[in-house]
């Protein structure tokens, strides 16, 4: 008997073309974001903490200004509209698993028949002086990252005796995760560490892409 395939797909790069956290710190430019990315890459802060960082530099007075930016200047991805409708015919089961915040994935999201229990991220609260992050989907016991929004749990809680389980992603919050799935469609910073690692992927730059290649593998 086949599995049922899942799809546990980034958002911010995979589904957008431009990662939006670093979009939004780019633009509004607050001393010492950039100091707290380099920290998160060298593994010296957690994602969380880093992430929680970021965002505790900007301040909710500008609350409109920030969600707007980030809505009006994230571009999706190529083929993503057809990606989901493809899923959807096909039963495949598809979740949203990113590290980004919910103010700005709801509504970017908001166009596609995608449902919200189906949409994993952090989540934000604007009730103090400063934007503050909230961990909705914390690691279980098998992860020790402090992922913030823990990929890796997710995945487990889905069995691979019953599911193919297919990841799609770009960076490093998506690498844990890469090593738990059956199949990787990778591109940017998730290209260079498979490779490092010696683990297949499949590459991809849009959502056509993967559509053929799954069209193209039969189901476990």
């Amino acid at each position: 008997m086949s599995k049922e395939r899942i799809i546990f797909c980034d958002f911010d790069g995979t589904i957008t073309v431009n990662d939006n956290i670093v979009a939004i710190m780019k633009h509004f430019n607050p001393p010492g974001w950039d100091i707290i990315v380099e920290r998160i890459l060298n593994k010296s802060i957690s994602i969380r903490q880093g992430v929680g960082d970021m965002f505790a530099l900007l301040p909710t007075s500008r609350k409109d200004e920030i969600v707007d930016y980030a809505i009006s200047n994230a571009v999706i991805r190529d083929g993503f509209k057809e990606f989901v409708d493809y899923c959807k015919e096909q039963n495949i089961k598809l979740l949203i698993t990113s590290g980004g915040i919910d103010f700005f994935i709801y509504p970017l999201l908001k166009p596609f028949p995608i449902p919200h229990e189906n949409i994993y991220s952090n989540a934000s609260s604007f009730e103090g002086s400063v934007i503050e992050i909230l961990w909705p989907n914390k690691c279980d016991e098998h992860c020790q990252t402090d992922c913030g929004m823990c990929k890796t749990s997710i995945i487990r809680s889905y069995d691979a005796n019953r599911y193919e389980r297919i990841i799609i992603g770009d960076s490093v919050t998506d690498f844990e995760g890469a090593k738990l799935v059956d199949t990787i469609f990778a591109r940017s910073h998730l290209v260079e560490m498979c490779e490092k690692l010696g683990y297949a992927y499949y590459p991809f730059e849009n959502f056509f892409d993967i559509m053929k290649q799954l069209e193209a593998e039969p189901v476990v």
